[in-house]
């Protein structure tokens, strides 16, 4: 083990910033958050200003330090783990951005997306990044700042900008610009990256008009990416383990095994399947994508990608004002028996996986003067599982092993009646671990791992501790009904918006 036996784990996701400290038994003993302002510039544009991420990242990097009490000399190492897709092209000379960070959720390149779907472009793309052509990665985005801001495009070409996802804008900014880098799993949602062959691809870097000057080196998920500059902390700190938060999460929850399968509930919700050494191509509209790669040796994952979840309660709270805390949900959802026939299509920023419909706009089916705020908020966590089932279906369907549980994490797997509705419509167990803290100890496995803080991934697997399950309890003809009701208000929605 290594002298310093305390892992840092920076989470930056869409909404806050989170750092943590671990310890070797994976307990987390130290948390700070800050949560970061979202702007919408216009509809379906979604933008954060990068300085507010970074500001964030390193006070609570600093605060989550000083709470543990082992100081930055205890710290064996730093994992990253971020908000995947988003989009930050900076200025080598300075580390400042040249136009405010652009969210995965922003759709203002689905024309373009479009247009490329049209020329025949999505099959080359599929075959080798294992995404569809669809906004919410991050290549349009790239090409749209380069062409909306003057100069940016020559500058590019000329190598006097940079792009990152978060993860490699943060590892900039930590080692004082000393590093441009990331790591597969980010690399692989950007559609530039061909994810067999593990190396950027000139005829995706031409086809979205990306140059490669733009581009950082990649790197696998535990690895030395460098160490923290002089006055960031007390002493000097290996940067040793970075992935998206998605695939920290399914290493988190100690997924190692081909078959296995978890969950998160966040912002959106992202389901992730271990297929092992096999890159699935899905038949059914699901992504093929790195879950990580270690010692050189890449591990894939199905994804399926659902862009709203926890942002329709957050919708609740602050668009319609139906509740004040999130936490409401799981009381007002068993306040009433069912949802009186009420479903909500959260396509607030289209529809991800199964469908990737881009145009289609959240709704509401089945409203009657009898419905209730407490009908509204059981229709949001019903969607939330709804969507979950379409994705274990399609997985099914695409010859992945089914699985015998679920394992979630996330904010809202904290909801118990979310959590036994889960376990209903999908028809497996829902194991939710003790600490829901995943994502986060997904990177601080990762670093540790490159640090010597854990020698394998089965002394990891011996920190994972079952915190409840949830053991499906609906009548088959119940399960069928809901889903049948669910189905047909999708149907509505995708016919609505062509």
């Amino acid at each position: 083990m290594a002298a310093a036996c305390h892992v840092l784990a920076i989470d930056q996701g869409t909404t806050s910033t989170r750092s943590i400290v671990f310890d070797a038994q994976a307990r987390a003993v130290a948390t700070a958050q800050a949560e970061f302002a979202q702007h919408y510039p216009a509809p379906g544009r979604v933008e954060h200003d990068p300085e507010d991420i970074w500001r964030d990242t390193l006070a609570t990097a600093r605060a989550a330090i000083a709470r543990s009490g082992v100081g930055a000399r205890g710290i064996a190492g730093i994992g990253i783990t971020n908000q995947r897709e988003t989009v930050v092209v900076w200025d080598r000379a300075n580390g400042v951005a040249i136009h405010p960070a652009i969210v995965w959720q922003d759709r203002r390149t689905a024309d373009a997306c479009a247009a490329l779907k049209a020329d025949g472009a999505e099959d080359m793309v599929r075959a080798r990044t294992g995404l569809l052509l669809d906004p919410y990665f991050s290549a349009t985005k790239i090409a749209w700042i380069l062409d909306t801001i003057p100069g940016a495009r020559a500058r590019a070409e000329r190598g006097e900008l940079a792009f990152g996802t978060i993860d490699s804008f943060l590892l900039w900014r930590l080692t004082g610009g000393a590093v441009h880098a990331t790591d597969v799993t980010n690399a692989g949602r950007t559609a530039l990256y061909d994810i067999r062959a593990q190396r950027w691809d000139e005829a995706l870097c031409r086809l979205f008009r990306v140059p490669a000057e733009l581009l950082p080196d990649v790197h696998d998920n535990a690895h030395l990416f460098g160490t923290t500059a002089p006055g960031l902390f007390d002493a000097p700190i290996p940067i040793a383990g970075m992935a998206g938060d998605q695939q920290a999460a399914l290493f988190g929850q100690a997924c190692f095994t081909p078959g296995m399968v978890k969950s998160t509930y966040g912002t959106g919700c992202f389901m992730l399947l271990n297929t092992g050494t096999d890159a699935i191509e899905s038949r059914h509209r699901l992504l093929t994508t790195p879950a990580c790669r270690l010692d050189g040796r890449m591990t894939y994952a199905l994804e399926g990608s659902i862009f709203v979840a926890g942002a329709a309660v957050k919708w609740l709270r602050d668009g319609l004002g139906v509740i004040t805390h999130a936490r409401e949900t799981n009381d007002l959802a068993t306040q009433v028996p069912d949802s009186h026939g009420v479903y909500m299509v959260p396509a607030f920023v289209g529809l991800g996986a199964p469908h990737w419909d881009p145009a289609a706009r959240g709704a509401i089916y089945g409203l009657t003067l009898g419905a209730t705020a407490a009908h509204l908020a059981r229709a949001a966590l019903e969607a939330v599982a709804y969507q979950t089932m379409d994705l274990a279906a399609a997985m099914r369907a695409d010859g992945g092993a089914a699985p015998g549980t679920l394992r979630i994490d996330g904010g809202m797997a904290a909801n118990d009646w979310l959590c036994q509705f889960l376990a209903d419509m999908v028809g497996v167990p829902v194991e939710r671990p003790a600490h829901l803290e995943t994502t986060a100890l997904g990177a601080a496995f990762l670093a540790g791992l490159a640090t010597g803080v854990w020698p394998d991934q089965a002394a990891l697997a011996r920190t994972w501790h079952r915190g409840a399950t949830f053991a499906p309890q609906m009548a088959a003809a119940d399960r069928a009904g809901l889903a049948a009701g669910w189905q047909d208000a999708v149907r509505r929605t995708l016919t609505a918006t062509h």
